[in-house]
């Protein structure tokens, strides 16, 4: 088992604990710190969906920082008993119901999904053209004006109709806020 920090809001300074499953690659604090800078720290109100949830640290922190809701979404068996287990622990200190657990292929949750999110955490395996095969998927499953958090072994210029709007690379990992293009 590995362990990484949620870095703010109510959890602050706890850990997250996951399994070492292939793929799981959980967000670099200072890469996390960059990300809800760009955000805001207080997400209150806003649905997010955590769609390759692995480690789950980009959903607990959302939720630590107020979100209303957050979905993770995944397929490991390994990784998901970690988030059910992390889940549970947090929980005990917050309102019940932030966190909404779901054991699905991602593609096929989107592709099904009836909720709208305002935020979306995509960060899929690499090399296995996850986004691409997600992208389609997007406009049924956010708002219209719904920011997307992607990370990728490449920079990334557009998803759809999100067009990135700030972007950083951490080793060999490149980060992205993308924003709806609105012309």
């Amino acid at each position: 088992m590995s362990r990484v920090r949620i870095v703010g809001g109510e959890w602050k300074r706890r850990f997250v604990t996951f399994s070492d499953a292939p793929g799981v690659r959980p967000t670099p604090d200072a890469v996390r710190e960059t990300l809800f800078n760009w955000l805001g720290q207080d997400l209150t109100g806003l649905a997010c969906l955590d769609l390759f949830a692995g480690s789950g640290v980009l959903g607990f922190e959302a939720a630590s920082r107020g979100a209303s809701l957050v979905t993770l979404v995944e397929r490991d068996v390994r990784a998901f008993a970690s988030l059910e287990s992390n889940a549970i622990v947090l929980e005990g200190k917050a309102p019940k119901g932030r966190l909404e657990l779901i054991r699905a292929d991602a593609l096929k949750f989107v592709s099904r999904a009836s909720r709208r999110y305002d935020l979306l955490f995509l960060d899929p395996p690499y090399r296995q053209g996850w986004i691409e095969r997600i992208e389609p998927c997007l406009p049924g499953v956010l708002a219209s004006d719904a920011r997307i958090y992607a990370e990728a072994e490449h920079p990334i210029e557009r998803i759809g109709v999100w067009e990135t709007v700030r972007g950083g690379q951490s080793g060999q990992v490149f980060y992205h806020l993308l924003e709806a293009n609105s012309a």
